[in-house]
């Protein structure tokens, strides 16, 4: 390569895939039709850490550490791995503006001595400055309640979360998270080192709650301007009860597809302030006439439940949850077409191709695997698994696992000794409202789906382990949980 790229990585935070596209986003939809679009693309893990982990450095949870938000050791990244932050600051001008949940041990990222990048974050600059100018932070009591929590195998404790309460926040767009953020990221782009090629991380809170939000954007959504999903306020009887014992479903049974409809109305209104970020990026880029000669990535941590399947947030395996939006959109000179690829690729593909694409070595090995060829030679990418989990918040708990291959998704479920199975045919069902493993069909496939992921949890040192019996396991607990005993001989 003969002259560095700059690039420029965007990452939303709980985003749903299938938000974009639907007039809330004109300037997203603009980059992405600029782009290649990877439309079956998957997080690593369902919580914003552990997936930002694996997102920086390429490697599954497992392999690098970290699989909690906060609470131990096992929030954060504790593997000597090179992220890309440390790979590329010291030839690329490194700038960090938004959330920085990428965590690492014994010395966190941007505290680093004689640190390289330079970190715009909401610990050392955005409650400074609220703090400077008497402004209230977004959010507050009203948007958080009280949930169950495991705090150890043995010891359950209470912790708050965010509700889906919503709100219009009177501090206005810049005192709010995304509005400082964005601007931080356009001065970065401003103040950058021209001798450098600039590496600009722009990780934004949007569209996470709290839903306290300014105008225009509390007030810009119409309920005439959506439609819900079919399965936004529905239970189905083949979904796992094992999330009724944490935040997704102790939470989102509460409320109604009514009350869900106001919730998602503001959340879309959240999302078109995510797209004006986005646009003050890329105005700057094009101002400062570098935007044709910049990698853009945009992607999102994890995606959010926001009613489906009666589930709030994320912390669990169904699609929208753990399927993300990923583009890149390359320099002009690369001659990169534009297009949209259906394949599953996974967020820990993103640094190996990044590395790829500026002929880097990152310095250790990785789960992930480049997309240059494909985006290259317009290949599909080789028909291969991906694989998503949760381990839970705080402590390890209501942890879950999934495996998604050949247009089938194998989530497996757990809550202290119990299991819980689900088989979905995504191709056909994808919203996932037909667990195909209680109708006893396709069994073949999730025995080999199943095989898979055990190799998979093997290869990247896996805290769980489950047997290959396992789905005749649990259909025999279903039928001792179910005897076919007629109803008038039991009374």
């Amino acid at each position: 390569m003969d002259k560095k790229p700059h690039i420029v990585i965007i990452m939303a935070d709980q985003l749903r895939y299938d938000v974009l596209g639907k007039g809330f986003t004109p300037t997203i939809d603009n980059l992405a039709r600029e782009s290649v679009v990877f439309e079956n693309a998957y997080t690593a893990s369902a919580l914003c850490v552990p997936a930002r982990g694996a997102f920086f450095t390429g490697t599954y949870p497992c392999e690098n550490g970290c699989l909690l938000n906060s609470g131990s050791l096992d929030a954060y990244v504790t593997k000597p791995l090179k992220s890309l932050y440390e790979l590329l600051e010291n030839d690329w001008d490194s700038w960090h503006s938004g959330k920085q949940h990428y965590r690492t041990y014994p010395i966190s990222i941007e505290n680093r001595d004689e640190n390289k990048t330079n970190f715009i974050t909401l610990t050392k600059t955005y409650h400074e400055y609220l703090e400077e100018n008497k402004i209230p932070a977004p959010g507050g009591p009203a948007y958080r309640g009280i949930c169950p929590e495991t705090a150890t195998d043995k010891h359950h404790t209470t912790k708050t979360y965010s509700l889906p309460t919503t709100g219009c926040y009177e501090g206005g767009f810049d005192a709010y998270f995304d509005g400082y953020f964005a601007k931080g990221a356009v001065e970065a782009i401003q103040r950058r080192n021209r001798n450098k090629p600039l590496l600009l991380n722009a990780m934004f809170l949007a569209p996470h709650p709290p839903f306290d939000i300014p105008e225009p954007y509390y007030s810009m959504v119409d309920y005439d301007d959506f439609e819900l999903p079919e399965n936004v306020g529905s239970w189905y009887d083949g979904q796992s009860p094992l999330q009724l014992y944490h935040l997704p479903g102790f939470w989102g049974t509460k409320y109604t597809k009514d009350e869900w409809r106001e919730i998602w109305r503001v959340y879309l209104g959240l999302v078109s302030l995510l797209d004006r970020c986005v646009q003050m990026i890329i105005d700057e880029l094009k101002a400062q006439d570098i935007y044709d000669d910049t990698l853009i990535i945009f992607s999102s941590d994890h995606g959010e439940m926001l009613g489906s399947h009666r589930l709030w947030q994320k912390m669990c395996l169904y699609e929208e949850s753990i399927k993300i939006p990923l583009m890149f959109k390359f320099p002009k000179k690369e001659g990169i077409a534009p297009r949209r690829l259906k394949d599953y690729v996974s967020a820990v593909d993103v640094f190996p191709t990044i590395c790829d694409f500026i002929q880097y070595d990152p310095g250790h090995e990785m789960s992930g695997a480049s997309l240059m060829e494909t985006i290259r030679h317009d290949k599909e990418p080789k028909n291969r698994a991906v694989f998503s989990q949760y381990d839970g918040n705080k402590s390890l708990a209501n942890a879950q696992r999934c495996i998604i291959e050949k247009g089938y998704k194998l989530i497996i479920s757990m809550f202290g000794d119990l299991k819980y199975l689900e088989l979905y045919n995504l191709e056909q069902d994808p919203q996932e409202t037909e667990n195909l493993i209680l109708l006893e069909k396709d069994l073949s496939i999730a025995e080999d789906l199943l095989k898979n992921l055990i190799c998979h949890m093997k290869e990247t040192n896996d805290i769980y382990e489950f047997d290959e019996d396992l789905i005749k396991q649990f259909l025999q607990n279903v039928d001792e949980a179910n005897p076919s005993i007629p109803l008038t001989e039991i009374i």
